[in-house]
């Protein structure tokens, strides 16, 4: 039985690295112009960018991406099956958060899944888990 539980919880792990990895090659994208340059700024002020998160292996979950554009919000919503992009002034919100991974020059906040499979998914993205 305990093998049952790891085997899921690999799965869950796999899964949500996947979506992170969707994630952060958009938002690598989104940060550099010719020549290596910032094409945005990375303040609040950027606003944020909240979105359903899917795709062949990890989702739907309810996120929030930050900072974020209008146009990295409008890319973030047609990647894989993502869907229902919003984007807004401000920082992400607070509210029923289930854990946040920083990315160094972003954050990608969850509002649904697991825990446990979203902290192992975001350590294969380097980036360092968070819960509220």
């Amino acid at each position: 039985m305990k093998m049952d539980g790891l085997r899921s919880l690999s799965v869950i792990a796999a899964v949500a690295a996947f979506g992170l990895i969707s994630s952060a090659a958009v938002l690598g994208g989104a940060h550099e112009g010719a020549g290596g340059e910032s094409t945005e700024a990375t303040n609040p002020g950027d606003g944020h960018c909240t979105y359903v998160q899917e795709n062949m292996f990890a989702g739907p979950f309810k996120v929030c991406t930050m900072p974020a554009s209008a146009a990295t919000c409008e890319e973030l919503g047609n990647t894989d099956d993502n869907r229902d992009a919003a984007h807004a002034a401000g920082d992400c919100p607070a509210e029923a958060l289930v854990g946040t991974c920083d990315l160094g020059d972003s954050k990608l906040l969850y509002y649904e899944g697991d825990p446990g499979g979203l902290e192992i998914g975001c350590g294969f993205q380097g980036g360092e888990w968070s819960t509220p």
